[in-house]
């Protein structure tokens, strides 16, 4: 007789039930982002924050490059660059000798980038004071594999 599963730990299923509520209340919190990014002046998207910083930590890349960047399609790369643009947080610049065009930060983008930056660090800093860098790395963890879950659903 093949071993029995062991029961489901209520206390366990409880905390994973948790989970699954926080993480859709962090989506809820980026979707309501998305929209404050559309009508306010000068607010980002987690998405638009995503290109900025992958661009200020890479350089100016091809719109293929920063979709696979920032873990969209190049199509929805395109419409991101066309907000970006339009903000004045970016430059699109055909490459010499290619078809592909390069997205480059612009002045005003690398300070936008900046702001955000030292704004999001001070708040996770004093929101998160009582979590030890062991706790935040496991956190972080638990965020990586929800993507991979939620890309797999």
């Amino acid at each position: 007789m093949p071993p029995r599963d062991p029961q489901p730990d209520s206390e366990r299923n409880l905390a994973l039930d948790e989970l699954s509520r926080a993480a859709y209340s962090l989506s809820a919190a980026d979707a309501r982002l998305r929209g404050r990014a559309t009508r306010t002046p000068g607010a980002l998207s987690l998405t638009h924050a995503r290109a900025l910083r992958v661009l200020a930590q890479n350089g100016p890349l091809s719109i293929r490059e920063l979709a696979a960047a920032t873990e969209t399609t190049p199509p929805g790369a395109t419409q991101l660059v066309n907000g970006l643009v339009a903000a004045g947080y970016v430059t699109r610049e055909q490459v010499p000798g290619r078809k592909a065009v390069a997205v480059a930060l612009t002045a005003d983008g690398r300070e936008r980038h900046d702001e955000r930056q030292a704004l999001l660090q001070q708040a996770l800093d004093t929101a998160l004071a009582d979590y030890d860098a062991a706790a935040l790395d496991s956190a972080a963890e638990v965020l990586r594999r929800l993507s991979v879950i939620y890309d797999r659903l």
